[in-house]
């Protein structure tokens, strides 16, 4: 089934940054059909609660963006945590969602998914070709069983689950945590830090040569519901950003955007990560979709909203 404005859809993890993307998205395409629930209305890894939560809505839609996540110190440090929630959440969703009849469900994965060492820019063949990051291989083993099993259910019982691959992401309703958030929250909190305690030196993590490619929230929210409206597609699918830049290109962009002056300087002991990664998007581009937002805009509103009255590091 194609994304209808009368629609039933049930967004898992609305609140997270990708989630609440992708309701705006909805709420602004006319959908009024939204099933909604809170992580204290629902708890993701609770089997019977989601059956019963699936089975009573019977949604036409399930967007399945809820997942634990985090950066790379999370990851290294708590893997077993990161498999067990992870493969609980998925299978939970993705078979109460079989069962319940739903034809049409987005399963939002991570770029973390492709091998640590595979060609550039990163192709969906080349799942499965190589060795993972060990950093965050536990996340990714986790989001690579959520492909394989949508890629089995359409197989078996011709459902259309679409397994939507993003680089990495920015926006609204981020995770600021000080050690477990991913690369831009992290920097902006240490630069804003920074900047206000009128510091003198930021120290990054590694050597800041890696290379990332950042998407906004919103942009991906745009490219998810144009493949739900206007596609068919069930098959495994990258969203990036297209374009790529150093880890100190985008520590130097976010100093500049919270006004931190100082010298940025590095702890060579802790680790890099993969040393790039950089999606092809050429699948999603030739369907009509193009990212919008520039990564110096994107970052200003982010900080801009974080910084107004009534936003998180609102004075």
């Amino acid at each position: 089934m194609r994304l209808l404005p009368s629609s039933r859809i049930f967004v898992a993890g609305h609140r997270g940054m990708v989630g609440s993307a992708i309701v705006r998205a909805l709420q602004q395409e006319g959908c009024n059909g939204l099933i909604l629930r809170s992580r204290a209305e629902l708890d993701l890894t609770d089997e019977r609660a989601v059956r019963s939560l699936i089975t009573a809505e019977r949604p036409d839609i399930v967007v399945l963006a809820a997942a634990k996540v985090g950066g790379i110190q999370a990851n290294n440090s708590f893997p077993a945590d990161f498999i067990r929630d992870n493969l609980a959440i998925q299978s939970n969703v993705l078979n109460a969602s079989l069962d319940a009849g739903v034809q049409r469900l987005l399963f939002m994965g991570s770029s973390c998914i492709y091998p640590r060492e595979c060609p550039q820019p990163i192709r969906e063949s080349y799942l499965l070709t190589g060795p993972l990051e060990p950093t965050n291989e536990a996340y990714a083993v986790a989001k690579i069983a959520g492909i394989t099993t949508c890629r089995a259910f359409n197989r078996q019982h011709g459902t259309a689950y679409l397994p939507v691959m993003p680089c990495n992401l920015y926006g609204p309703n981020d995770n600021y945590h000080p050690t477990n958030s991913h690369v831009i929250p992290a920097l902006l909190r240490r630069f804003h830090e920074a900047a206000r305690r009128g510091d003198q030196e930021v120290v990054m993590w590694g050597t800041g040569q890696p290379l990332r490619e950042f998407l906004h929230a919103d942009d991906l929210a745009a490219a998810c519901l144009m493949l739900l409206r206007d596609t068919d597609e069930a098959e495994l699918i990258n969203v990036g950003a297209g374009a790529d830049q150093s880890i100190r290109a985008i520590a130097e962009l976010v100093a500049e955007i919270v006004g931190f002056g100082g010298t940025i300087t590095h702890d060579l002991s802790k680790p890099d990560g993969t040393p790039r990664k950089i999606m092809d998007i050429e699948r999603i581009r030739a369907l009509g979709w193009q990212p919008s937002i520039s990564l110096r805009d994107g970052l200003r509103g982010v900080y801009a909203s974080l910084t107004a009255p009534g936003g998180l590091w609102a004075e």
